[in-house]
């Protein structure tokens, strides 16, 4: 067994977070100069997500760093092309499904290639369907898989057609690529029409595209274990294994976290200081994503209960952490009712945290352009009337 190098500094449990904080772009001034595709670029993934409550969680990211941002201003920075026609990002499978920088395409070479030689697949691939998508978006150009011809074949949402499996078959290949989300619907275009000349080659080996990017989750994490470095794009833990010695990052040590770890040497020349963002956080935020890491940094439980039978839950369908003074502080779980934003449910880590959490829900419902917030259930009825007090005074 190989062992570690030496670590090469010793962090407190407080300056890990704050390293953390400022890597996500939550602690110090944002940067507004460069935007929705700044924020994209220094996360390196922002998760897509079916779920909309006060908004979808592509939107969700940027807003949390740089504030209320429009919601068309930020689909425009994720889709629309740059001045020589190339897209600024394209869609594919890292974190999950993900919004990536364009740059990053060459890096996925290796999981294209495990897809390529990939011998079982949940769904059939009839004869002469994927040739026949593949000259229909060369002659007609970027289409949805309804254009195709059809995305299902019944009303049931797993029953594929074989238009819908072969164009995300050539998805994963690379042959083809998602460029935008149009109605929530893919739309997919040929990777040799989308792609920048550049850009779109599979040159790099599996070693070489795993290094890069062990070391731009490093960057983007600030500091992470082994299990969060391979988390940040879904790698496994022995990939992770095989490159990090090359990958830029250096060894730490961190207190309480019982387990080797690896930092950005940037992020450790300067120490990490600035304002803290008071925000609501999406649960599919990259800072709260995974759930040991979010536990060990922050104290705090986090899990997404939305496919959780609604009897069985404990914070609400799509509960949103409250980020405050570099802390996560409570969480809401948000709806709409017209101009009303309504927080069905509140956690509220003491009456310290109370003047944070109404600033967050009135920051967010002036965003999603409602008037008034309104507040049916805190888990500790004693801050109810603090906090219904708190919203006023915000609401002016």
């Amino acid at each position: 067994m190989t062992s570690l190098p030496r670590p090469a500094t010793d962090l407190s449990a407080d300056e890990a977070r704050r390293i953390a904080l400022r890597a996500q772009g939550f602690l110090g001034a944002p940067d507004r100069r460069s935007g929705v595709r700044g924020v994209l670029r220094h996360l390196g993934a922002v998760q897509l997500d079916t779920i909309s409550v006060l908004a979808r969680s592509h939107e969700l990211i940027p807003y949390a760093r740089l504030g209320a941002v429009g919601r068309r201003t930020v689909d425009e920075a994720y889709w629309t092309p740059a001045a020589a026609g190339a897209p600024h990002a394209f869609e594919y499978w890292s974190h999950a499904a993900c919004i990536l920088p364009i740059e990053e395409w060459p890096h996925f070479a290796f999981r294209r290639r495990a897809y390529r030689a990939r011998p079982h697949w949940n769904h059939d691939l009839p004869d002469g369907v994927y040739e026949q998508v593949v000259k229909q978006l060369r002659t007609e150009g970027p289409l949805t898989a309804t254009d195709l011809g059809g995305a299902k074949r019944t009303s049931e949402w797993w029953d594929w057609s074989g238009t819908k499996v072969a164009v995300e078959r050539a998805l994963m290949y690379g042959e083809v690529v998602c460029t935008e989300r149009r109605g929530w619907k893919r739309v997919y275009d040929l990777a040799e029409r989308a792609v920048p000349d550049a850009l779109l080659h599979d040159e790099l080996d599996d070693a070489e595209c795993l290094r890069r990017l062990v070391g731009l989750a490093g960057r983007s994490l600030g500091v992470g274990t082994r299990a969060d470095i391979a988390d940040y794009h879904r790698l496994k833990g022995e990939q992770v294994d095989a490159v990090i010695a090359d990958s830029g990052l250096v060894p730490v040590t961190v207190e309480g976290w019982g387990k080797p770890a690896w930092a950005d040497p940037a992020a450790l020349e300067t120490p990490p200081r600035g304002r803290h963002r008071t925000t609501l956080l999406s649960p599919f935020d990259s800072l709260v994503w995974e759930r040991a890491r979010t536990e060990r940094i922050f104290g705090f439980t986090h899990r997404l209960e939305a496919y959780t039978p609604k009897p069985k839950r404990i914070h609400g369908y799509f509960a949103m952490p409250v980020l405050a003074g570099g802390r996560l502080v409570g969480r809401v779980d948000p709806a709409r009712e017209g101009r009303t934003l309504v927080a069905k449910q509140v956690t509220v880590d003491g009456a310290k945290a109370v003047p944070a959490v109404a600033r967050a829900l009135v920051e967010a419902a002036s965003w999603v352009d409602c008037t008034n917030v309104r507040v049916e259930r805190v888990d500790a009825p004693e801050l109810r009337d603090p906090l219904t007090r708190e919203l006023t005074r915000a609401l002016g």
